[in-house]
């Protein structure tokens, strides 16, 4: 076996192969779901997504000979070491063959870019950072990954834990079947708290769909403030994901919560378009849009990505109504089932709710530390 290199990506040639690798990681795992290739390149160009407005980026390839085998990216993200009073460097973009020596030249190659910028610890995997994919998945590999959340081989936590990180926080991704069943106490609860004439729920407006996305902002922002790993998401941010959402949205599945006429909670699901994901392997075109008409029929999920409500409002159960009423939204429809998370691990009342409600963990992420020694 050759040396192997790691290269700092600058050429427009390095960036393609940083975003084709997973193609070549993936070919034997067939619950692996391609992302969108141009999705990818917005994400990482500096000069077009906003994110990169607060952030710094590097690019690493490891290269075994003429074969690509590894990737990774070092992140400084100054709004989260702003708002946590940290000084964090963050890896994440991961991807490498099942070798030991190849994962370790990524880390040392991201440790070195992260010394130089003054930090002491680092954290991972971020892609980007926590309002974007986050966390190696460590358990439950038998399913494919939800809109919007990673997959990765099983051996990539022995290639991690091997440069010395170790566990800092598990997420994790709940499931709710269409023929799960609540307890008895959730739905005495559910009627007790539909009593409440100050509590409304609407569906989102599609024809006013930026606005709904900042109102989706301010909620979330508002909610996740205290959450372990939460940085608020930037104006720009938002419109951006809101491009990108309203092309696959479901209005009737993302919900917002009022009280006394005020928005004071809000989830958002969106359509589980893994098996549309697949078909495309990476690209649009006009054969992506045939496709979609043809093959659209095998989108049978959904995902809650997101739900918080404002702290001024908690503690009056208004998540089990939005929860129930979400339930019977997609019961409506021919999802199968809908994907909740990812889940704090240590957010026990919530995770309680979806479990009363007759959901099951089915998947857990992980997210590593390492502290950078003088």
């Amino acid at each position: 076996m050759s040396q192997v290199e790691i290269l700092s990506v600058t050429k427009e040639s390095e960036i393609a192969d940083f975003i084709n690798l997973p193609w070549k990681i993936y070919a034997d795992k067939p619950n692996w779901v391609p992302p969108l290739k141009k999705a990818v390149r917005r994400l990482l160009d500096p000069n077009r997504h906003p994110f990169w407005k607060f952030s710094e980026r590097v690019l690493f390839l490891a290269k075994r000979g003429s074969r690509t085998v590894g990737r990774i990216a070092g992140i400084l993200d100054n709004n989260f070491n702003s708002f946590h009073n940290e000084d964090m460097g963050a890896w994440g973009f991961f991807e490498c063959e099942n070798d030991l020596s190849t994962a370790r030249a990524l880390f040392e190659a991201v440790e070195q870019w992260t010394r130089s910028k003054g930090l002491s610890f680092m954290r991972g995997p971020f892609n980007p950072s926590t309002n974007y994919d986050v966390g190696l998945l460590v358990e439950g590999f038998q399913y494919p990954p939800s809109i919007m959340m990673p997959y990765n081989p099983p051996y990539y936590l022995q290639l991690v834990e091997s440069y010395g990180f170790l566990k800092e926080k598990d997420l994790l991704a709940v499931i709710l079947e269409r023929n799960s069943k609540k307890t008895d106490r959730i739905d005495r609860l559910v009627r007790r708290i539909s009593r409440n004439k100050n509590v409304t729920i609407r569906q989102a407006d599609k024809k006013n769909f930026d606005s709904e996305m900042a109102l989706i902002r301010e909620i979330y922002n508002a909610a996740w403030s205290r959450n372990w790993g939460f940085v608020p998401m930037t104006d720009e941010e938002m419109v951006e994901i809101g491009k990108e959402m309203i092309r696959i949205a479901d209005t009737d599945i993302i919900l917002f919560v009022y009280y006394e006429g005020e928005p004071v909670g809000v989830i958002v699901a969106l359509p589980d378009i893994g098996p549309l994901l697949k078909r495309l392997n990476g690209k649009i075109g006009l054969l992506g849009i045939l496709k979609f008409l043809l093959y659209k029929h095998e989108i049978r999920g959904a995902r809650a990505l997101a739900m918080g409500f404002k702290k001024s409002h908690q503690g009056l159960g208004l998540p089990l109504l939005a929860f129930n009423h979400l339930i019977k939204v997609w019961e409506n429809k021919v999802f199968d089932y809908v994907e909740i998370g990812w889940n704090l691990e240590d957010n026990y009342d919530i995770i309680k709710i979806e479990l009363e409600f007759g959901a099951r963990i089915y998947k857990r992420y992980r997210i590593f530390r390492k502290d950078l020694t003088v």
